[in-house]
């Protein structure tokens, strides 16, 4: 967390990003809050990756939220960043089954490895100019059919 308060941080922030000429902020295990102003301004530039196949387990904790309520697939979303913490449009998701013996800590590295895969992979599509946010929805173009189901434990 850093140690700056609120505005003097998001000013300090904003002369960098503009001295650089910045286009997109790519958040990554990054646990500040922004103001509804800064995310307002960088609406649409503006992605985040968390841990949890949003809209569940937004926050803090999410593995730990996952385990507890006992549910057989968890992963990853990349998704737009609103003033709303976790809630934005989502780009791009990654599942990994929850295991019954499952701890946080080992569940934590599966779905950091599907973070690690979808997180470039959705910032190709949005460098390729495929992504639209149409209100509240993130649509791909030329999106495929999305494949085989995800099932778990797997049925035999």
């Amino acid at each position: 967390m850093c140690a700056v308060p609120g505005a003097a941080f998001e000013t300090a922030l904003e002369a960098r990003l503009a001295q650089h000429r910045i286009e997109l902020i790519c958040l990554g295990g990054f646990m500040r809050l922004f103001t509804a102003d800064f995310v307002q301004r960088w609406y649409g530039r503006m992605l985040n990756i968390h841990p949890s196949l949003l809209p569940s387990f937004p926050g803090l904790d999410p593995h730990g939220q996952a385990l507890k309520a006992g549910v057989k697939i968890s992963g990853a979303t990349v998704h737009f960043v609103i003033p709303e913490t976790d809630a934005g449009p989502i780009v791009m998701q990654g599942a990994v089954p929850v295991r019954d013996d499952d701890t946080a800590e080992a569940l934590s590295q599966r779905i950091l490895t599907v973070e690690h895969r979808i997180y470039p992979e959705a910032l190709r599509l949005l460098a390729s100019g495929r992504l639209s946010l149409e209100g509240d929805r993130c649509r791909v173009a030329g999106e495929a059919d999305g494949g085989a189901p995800l099932i778990s434990p797997l049925a035999k």
